[in-house]
């Protein structure tokens, strides 16, 4: 019986460049699959991060009410600050974005005084209560005082500072304008949120 007869061949240069050319093939189809999908990922990451990019209204005066709705004796009314409010897509027209207390000084160069109605210690609504002495403001989370400048009357007080004050403007001689910020609750200092 005779043994089968083993052939050998040398390779073929077309056989060798086959896998050569799959793979640069298959590198080409690669990128050009990555750089069609990069595309819709920027547009995603793009609108994600487009609440970011918005413009905050926080910072900005607002015309809030008139000199001659405040009471002249000096005692704080409550507004609610009406204002567009933007999210990450959409416009609200005239939302309320927070509340603020407004009182008369009886000063000529600060006739007008705002504080804010959140309280510095822990975010709760502080309150107006009326004394025989013109009158407090009390916060009713940790029972902490104010007199009527926003200074706090307890040496033992929770409230790490005095009330925010907010910077006023009168325009037209009547109109009160209110820059309106919050700020950082729970902070010694006076530091606004973005």
């Amino acid at each position: 019986m005779e043994a089968p007869c083993k052939t050998t061949s040398s390779p073929d240069k077309s056989s060798a460049a086959e896998p050569r050319r799959g793979f640069l093939a298959k590198a080409v189809a690669l990128a050009c699959g990555g750089v069609t999908l990069l595309a819709p990922a920027a547009v995603g990451v793009v609108a994600f991060l487009n609440p970011l990019r918005q413009k905050s209204l926080s910072g900005g005066f607002l015309k809030i009410t008139t000199l001659p709705v405040l009471p002249e004796d000096g005692a704080p009314r409550r507004f609610s600050v009406i204002a567009d409010r933007v999210d990450a897509w959409n416009r609200y027209a005239r939302q309320p974005i927070g509340s603020i207390f407004l009182r008369r000084t009886g000063e000529n160069d600060r006739p007008v005084e705002a504080l804010q109605v959140i309280c510095p210690h822990a975010g709760c609504t502080i309150e107006y209560q009326k004394t025989a002495q013109r009158g407090k403001f009390v916060c009713p989370c940790h029972v902490a005082n104010f007199d009527l400048s926003g200074k706090r009357t307890d040496k033992k007080s929770p409230s790490p500072r005095d009330m925010d004050t907010l910077e006023v403007e009168m325009r037209n001689n009547t109109e009160v304008w209110v820059k309106f910020e919050n700020f950082r609750t729970g902070a010694a200092k006076k530091i606004a949120e973005a």
